[in-house]
């Protein structure tokens, strides 16, 4: 790790003279791709720097321990000091070995998350819902942004289908064990019987391409517009402002409603077209990221699952680690992070 971590200081230095450098300045891109690595680095040479000021002042304390002081209070105060000393270090080295295992071109993305609902008709749609408030609430918890792109309701309540960006300090390092099929058993509000009943919905994580990842010639793609559709009244748009993205080489179709502006659908509808492709370029190059996604993502059906909330035991369960938590109502109020850092300390086990 630490032979990984000289490396990472005398990148981080060279970095700091290349943003520097006028012939890099006057070249936005190449710019941008080092003062995004700059950034990425910053978080763990700064971590890394408070570790080897930690291991001084502890090996300090110990030469000064070890020479049995005579005074016995100064001596109390000095272990005292090297216990917290010892604890700041074990989990600065813990941190430090979680940062070292996420790929930096990955976790410093914001992201597109599309969530849908899956087998249980109506209550489904509600659980998709109740997904989005909690992914919502989390990214305010974080500071975070969440911009929606597209919905799509359905004619009683909840989501059939909605699209979102999120933007931030590293959503993507934090929400990526999101994708998969989300399960719920609850009793219905309009179950009169009292009967549990289970429903699904699948959620899909994707970082936000940029134009150095996917370059889209005009000619692959075909644009239709169209009016959008809505519940009635002053809502419904009277002129053609919702976009349909089709790109002809891949099949991936788009559509986008949410605004008034054809311009700004279109625009929208391009930054999920780009992530989707992405990942499917991603998805091709390497088979076995490939068969985890199918896996994780499946086709929305609840046998499907990575996930339960469980309305009468209030419990939430996590099936790829056998991680449960008997706090529902919080993680559907965005109180996520047991469950993140439970399913991040795995990954970073494996």
């Amino acid at each position: 790790m630490f032979k990984e971590l000289e490396e990472k200081l005398r990148r981080f230095e060279e970095l700091h003279k290349l943003v520097a450098d006028p012939k890099i300045i006057s070249n936005p891109r190449e710019y941008k791709k080092y003062a995004k690595e700059l950034s990425w680095l910053q978080k763990i040479i700064s971590r890394y720097k408070e570790y080897k000021k930690a291991s001084d002042e502890i090996a300090s304390l110990e030469k000064i321990i070890e020479k049995k002081h005579d005074e016995e209070e100064f001596l109390k105060l000095a272990e005292e000091e090297l216990t917290l000393l010892q604890s700041k270090k074990q989990a600065l080295e813990k941190e430090l070995n979680e940062r070292l295992n996420e790929k930096q071109e990955d976790v410093a993305r914001n992201i597109i998350m599309e969530i849908r609902q899956g087998t249980g008709g109506i209550e489904a749609a509600l659980f998709a819902q109740d997904l989005f408030r909690m992914y919502s609430r989390y990214a305010a918890k974080k500071g975070w942004k969440v911009e929606i792109m597209s919905t799509s309701l359905t004619e009683k309540a909840g989501f059939k289908e909605i699209i979102f960006s999120v933007a931030g300090e590293n959503p993507y390092a934090r929400l990526k064990y999101e994708s998969g099929t989300h399960r719920v058993q609850r009793v219905p509000l309009t179950e009169s019987s009292g009967r549990i009943h289970t429903s699904a919905a699948t959620v899909a994580v994707l970082p936000e391409a940029e134009d150095v990842d996917i370059q889209i010639k005009t000619q692959d793609l075909k644009i239709d517009v169209f009016r959008a559709g809505g519940k009635g009244g002053q809502h419904v748009n009277v002129t053609d402002s919702a976009v349909r993205i089709t790109h002809l080489p891949s099949g991936l179709v788009v559509s986008c409603q949410d605004e008034r502006s054809q311009h700004k659908n279109k625009a929208k509808a391009m930054r999920v077209l780009k992530a989707r492709l992405l990942d499917k370029t991603r998805r091709d190059r390497q088979k076995k990221i490939s068969e985890d996604r199918k896996i994780q993502i499946g086709s929305g059906d609840r046998s499907e699952k990575i996930r339960t909330y469980n309305f009468p035991d209030r419990r939430v369960t996590d099936h790829r680690i056998k991680f449960t938590i008997h706090k529902l109502e919080s993680v559907l109020n965005g109180d996520l992070d047991e469950i993140i850092d439970a399913l991040s300390e795995a990954d970073r086990r494996r």
